[in-house]
C-alpha cells in the first residue's frame, strides 16, 4: 500500500500484550514489524488484569503526532469502555490509535466513526449490566439472601484477605491507568515544593480532587511497584529564609521596575515560593514588606 505523505511522517509505535500461556507471541510482533513500528512495546499479562505498567508507561511517552499500534482489540483493553478510555488519554496528548485487524484508526473518519460506535456499544454495555445487577439483587433479596459475598461478611479470615489483595490489584490498575494525568506535576514539582503546593497545584490547573495523603500514597504506591523515581518521595526541601526571599523578590523588581506589588506576587506564586509565614498566597502587603527592607539596604537599584 502506498502511503500518503502525511501518514508516511507518522511515527508508529506498537503494543504487544501475551500471557504466559500465548503460543502466538511472535505473530504480534512480526505484525507489527511488518506496519512498520519504529518501537514495540511487550505487555507480559492476561487479559483479565487491570494492571498495565507497560501500556501506562507508552501513554506517558507518547507524543503528538504518534500513532498507538496493536495488532488486535484484545490485544490492548479489558473492554469497551476501557479502549474508550485509553484512546482519549491519547487524544489528550495529540496521538492516534490504530489496530491492524479492526476498521478503527483515529486518524481518519472512517476510524472516527467506528469509535463512536464503540461508544454507543460500551454505553448499552454498561446499562444491561446495571439493570442485571439490579434484577439479581432484587430476586436474591425476594429469597431471603443477601447480595455479596457470605464470607466478608461474617469477617472470615481467608475472605477479608482476598478481598484485600483484589482492593489492591484494583488500586494499582486505576494508579497505573490515571498517572499520565498526574504524575508529571508531581515530577517536575518533588521534591523542590512540599505536598501541599503539588495538590494545590493538580486541583487548580487539572481540575483534579486530590488530598495530600491520597496523593502522597499514590505516589508511593508506585515507587514501591518500580514506576516512579523513589526521589519522589523524599522530604521537601525547606523553605527559603526571609533574607533569600527577600533576595528573590529584588532580583525580580530589579528585572522589570514597572511591576506591581501584586505582579510580584503572582509571580511568587507561580514559582510555588511560599511567604515567611509559611502561606501560599502572596498578598501585597508580603511584597511590600520585604521590598522595603531591600530599600534599606539598598539593594533596589531603581
Amino acid at each position: 500500500m502506498i502511503q500518503s505523505p502525511k501518514q508516511s511522517k507518522q511515527r508508529l509505535l506498537g503494543y504487544a500484550r501475551v500471557s504466559t500461556e500465548d503460543q502466538f507471541h511472535d505473530a504480534q510482533l512480526i505484525e507489527l514489524n511488518a506496519a512498520g513500528c519504529a518501537t514495540i512495546y511487550e505487555e507480559h499479562g492476561s487479559g483479565a488484569s487491570r494492571a498495565r505498567p507497560v501500556l501506562a508507561k507508552l501513554l506517558r511517552e507518547i507524543e503528538t503526532g504518534e500513532v498507538l499500534v496493536v495488532v488486535r482489540l484484545d490485544r490492548l483493553a479489558r473492554s469497551v469502555s476501557h479502549l474508550l478510555q485509553v484512546i482519549e488519554q491519547l487524544e489528550d496528548k495529540g496521538a492516534h490509535f490504530r489496530s491492524l485487524s479492526d476498521p478503527i484508526d483515529t486518524s481518519t473518519p472512517q476510524g472516527m466513526f467506528s469509535l463512536q460506535v464503540l461508544g454507543a456499544v460500551a454505553q448499552l454495555e454498561r446499562a444491561l449490566i446495571s439493570e442485571r445487577t439490579k434484577a439479581g439483587i432484587k430476586a436474591a433479596k425476594a429469597r431471603g439472601k443477601l447480595p455479596g459475598n457470605p464470607g466478608f461478611r461474617e469477617l472470615q479470615p481467608d475472605a477479608l484477605v482476598k478481598a484485600s489483595r483484589a482492593r489492591e490489584r484494583s488500586h494499582l490498575a486505576d494508579l497505573t491507568t490515571t498517572m499520565p494525568s498526574w504524575l508529571p506535576v508531581v515530577q517536575r514539582m518533588r521534591p523542590d515544593h512540599p505536598w501541599e503546593d503539588v495538590v494545590r497545584n493538580l486541583n487548580r490547573e487539572n481540575g483534579q480532587k486530590w488530598s495530600v495523603d491520597r496523593l502522597r500514597r499514590s505516589v508511593r504506591r508506585l515507587v514501591r511497584e518500580g514506576l516512579a523515581d523513589p526521589g519522589l518521595v523524599r522530604p521537601a526541601r525547606r523553605r527559603l529564609p526571609e533574607d533569600r526571599l527577600m533576595s528573590l523578590i529584588t532580583g525580580i523588581a530589579n528585572a522589570n521596575p514597572d511591576l506591581t506589588l501584586r505582579d510580584i506576587a503572582a509571580q511568587l506564586e507561580a514559582m510555588y515560593e511560599r511567604t515567611p509565614r509559611g502561606s501560599a498566597t502572596w498578598t501585597a502587603s508580603s511584597v511590600k514588606h520585604l521590598l522595603d527592607r531591600a530599600k534599606k539596604l539598598g539593594l533596589i537599584t531603581q
